[in-house]
């Protein structure tokens, strides 16, 4: 992030296992349509309600793809804050921190439609609606969920790229294309670090 302070700052968290195009489509219309100064792609250390269920790549290697992945994108940058905070990851506790480093900076948390029903289950959700201002973002052609009537959003329509984490991991293990979907440098990441079942 640049010396001084942006003026608007959306963060963007996700466990991000791998981040492919769809993360970067999201996180580069936000910018645009709201007029950012950066959009802050923060990785979760410990992402509670997916580890509980299924294993994640170490949080690390996580975070090499996210740099990889934005490298050459103008105003979108990878976000080492919870990793080093460890332990679980938060939101409201990434805003707190946010906040006292940037006071001056307006906090603008991007989520995707799919995750916006959920937000009230999240960790201090009065803390996460006090913090920031929330950014919802659709995929084009398509309405999705929305928070709570009593939760204020901003909705912006990203580029409609049907991508998920879970089937670029299965195509990974079973060899399959992955070009269009993630950048190149994360393929290199994770082919040379064997991730997700490569060269098995």
């Amino acid at each position: 992030m640049p010396r001084s302070d942006p003026l608007r700052i959306g963060v963007l968290g996700g466990t991000f296992d791998p981040p492919h195009f769809g993360h970067l489509a999201a996180g580069l219309e936000v910018r645009h349509r709201l007029e950012l100064s950066v959009v802050l792609l923060v990785v979760a250390n410990d992402p509670w309600q997916k580890t509980a269920v299924h294993p994640v790549t170490p949080a690390a290697v996580r975070l090499e793809m996210v740099a990889a992945a934005v490298q050459d994108l103008d105003g979108l940058e990878a976000s080492a804050l919870e990793i080093d905070r460890g332990g679980e990851s938060y939101m409201a506790d990434t805003l707190q921190e946010l906040r006292a480093q940037h006071p001056g900076a307006e906090l603008l948390m991007v989520v995707g439609s799919d995750i916006a029903p959920r937000l009230d289950t999240w960790k201090r959700p009065a803390e996460l609606r006090e913090l920031a201002a929330t950014v919802v973002v659709d995929r084009a052609g398509r309405v999705g969920g929305r928070p709570g009537a009593d939760w204020p959003c901003v909705v912006v329509e990203a580029p409609g790229l049907d991508i998920s984490s879970c089937d670029i991991r299965s195509r990974f293990a079973a060899g399959g294309p992955v070009e269009a979907l993630v950048p190149a440098a994360v393929v290199e990441v994770v082919r040379s670090g064997g991730l997700y079942g490569c060269g098995r």
